[in-house]
């Protein structure tokens, strides 16, 4: 089960640089079920999720390099580039997507918890903005299909 819940961000934290960073790619082959390839940095990922907003299941599977060229040629919609960084913050971390490409100009932050009870507990560092947990038009599935302008 995977839990999380989402964030836009108008503002980025001081000293983004110093935190550790990588480059995501990705597509979508279904959006229901969703199934998504990754690449980051030299790992390939074929993952399945369920419906649900804040909390749903999610299954990742590995891909070698070619079994992600191939399936990146079957992909619908548009190809999802963002760099993203990984920001500690208490025991939790806050992963904060820089997008590009077609998504250039959005920030978009996402925390996941262990438990329901820690994320409806979770109280935003200052920096965030408006929370689109359930707001579908943020969801990676929604932009690659075309929705959701950045600007």
């Amino acid at each position: 089960m995977e839990i999380e819940r989402k964030f836009l961000i108008t503002k980025l934290p001081e000293n983004l640089e110093e935190y550790p960073s990588y480059e995501i790619e990705q597509a979508y082959l279904n959006n229901k079920p969703v199934l998504r390839i990754r690449k980051s940095g030299d790992r390939f990922i074929l993952t399945m999720k369920s419906g649900g907003f804040m909390a749903h299941e999610e299954y990742e599977l590995p891909l070698d390099e070619e079994a992600y060229i191939h399936l990146l040629e079957k992909a619908d919609g548009r190809i999802i580039t963002k760099r993203r960084y990984k920001i500690p913050c208490g025991r939790l971390t806050i992963e904060l997507d820089v997008f590009s490409g077609c998504m250039e100009g959005l920030i978009m932050a996402e925390v996941e918890f262990p438990d329901l009870p820690d994320a409806e507990s979770f109280v935003p560092p200052e920096w965030f903005g408006n929370e689109v947990t359930e707001d579908p038009r943020y969801h990676n599935v929604f932009m690659a299909y075309g929705g959701t302008d950045p600007s």
